[in-house]
């Protein structure tokens, strides 16, 4: 099983980096989590945000926020719109579908008596 985060939105934020105090390089990104197997391919609702300073070039983790930047990405947060969860079947898992499906009705036939071997 692969677990991925697929990138959905980049928020840029005037606020003050605490580490270098630009207020031109903090970005907010949001990226959702994507289950892959052989078989399916899942959009889950598991969104995670990393606010990160372009012009010092360092993740900013939570410990670090001040209270301002603390309520700007709450805010951001609430107004965030994750894709919509999905799940879908590949390839190899409907043609293993319809193969088991022949092959209960061939069952099936063959117990009523309609076909004979």
């Amino acid at each position: 099983m692969n677990n991925s985060y697929i990138h959905i939105q980049t928020e840029t934020l005037n606020n003050n980096c605490p580490e270098c105090f630009s207020t031109d390089g903090l970005q907010l990104n949001f990226s959702q989590k994507i289950t892959e197997t052989r078989f399916y391919k899942a959009v889950t609702n598991d969104v995670i945000c990393e606010l990160r300073c372009k012009v010092c070039d360092t993740d900013i983790f939570p410990v670090r926020w001040t209270d301002d930047i603390e309520r700007i990405i709450g805010y951001k947060k609430k107004a965030f719109t994750p894709k919509s969860k999905s799940f879908k079947l590949k390839r190899i898992t409907w043609i293993f579908l319809i193969i088991l499906d022949i092959l209960v009705l061939l069952g099936i036939l063959l117990a009523a008596g309609v076909i004979k071997i």
